[in-house]
């Protein structure tokens, strides 16, 4: 079981970097990708903040490799992404504390360490430290909300619980951990 559990959790999160991909340029506003933040909320929940930042980094790669994106593809998700699955996880499963790390990982702390790279490493000029924090946010603010509000249809439906479970990922419903406890 150990086993299958794995290689459901690399094929799901080999899923979500080929959705994240793909979407990215066909659900895209100028200057934010809203989809990207949906997709990190989404695998922090139900991956964990590790295999949400490699999930973010894989899909900014490829998206600089084949799409001419320049660095915001990683500055401007792999922060959110981990900071997501940190929250929701010190939180012990609330999802609103997923969408805030997303929030301040990739609107602000991302936004932030984007002036250096564009301006130092890519050669842009006019920039300020806080260029890139408006936009940055409406997109979290997007993509985000999307999230938030697919996870918590998720929840009710009582379907979030069993794809952590399916997923070998931490699962935070109270009843589930009781019945889990009673069984060993």
């Amino acid at each position: 079981m150990v086993q299958n559990t794995k290689l459901t959790k690399m094929i799901f999160w080999a899923m979500m970097v080929a959705v994240g991909v793909v979407i990215s340029p066909l659900l895209r506003i100028e200057g934010m990708c809203p989809m990207a933040h949906f997709i990190n909320v989404t695998c922090a929940v139900l991956l964990g903040p590790w295999y949400a930042f490699l999930c973010a980094l894989a899909i900014g790669l490829i998206r600089m490799a084949f799409m001419g994106i320049p660095p915001l593809a990683l500055t401007g998700a792999v922060f959110g992404a981990a900071l997501s699955g940190i929250l929701y996880r010190a939180s012990k499963g609330k999802i609103i504390f997923a969408f805030l790390g997303e929030v301040i990982g990739t609107g602000i702390i991302g936004a932030i360490v984007s002036y250096p790279v564009m301006a130092l490493l890519w050669g842009r000029t006019g920039l300020t430290w806080l260029f890139y924090v408006p936009s940055f946010i409406a997109g979290t603010l997007i993509g985000g909300s999307i999230a938030f509000l697919f996870l918590k249809q998720l929840q009710r439906m009582k379907l979030l619980t069993k794809f952590q479970q399916a997923l070998g990922t931490q699962v935070y419903d109270k009843v589930k951990q009781a019945e889990s406890s009673l069984k060993q």
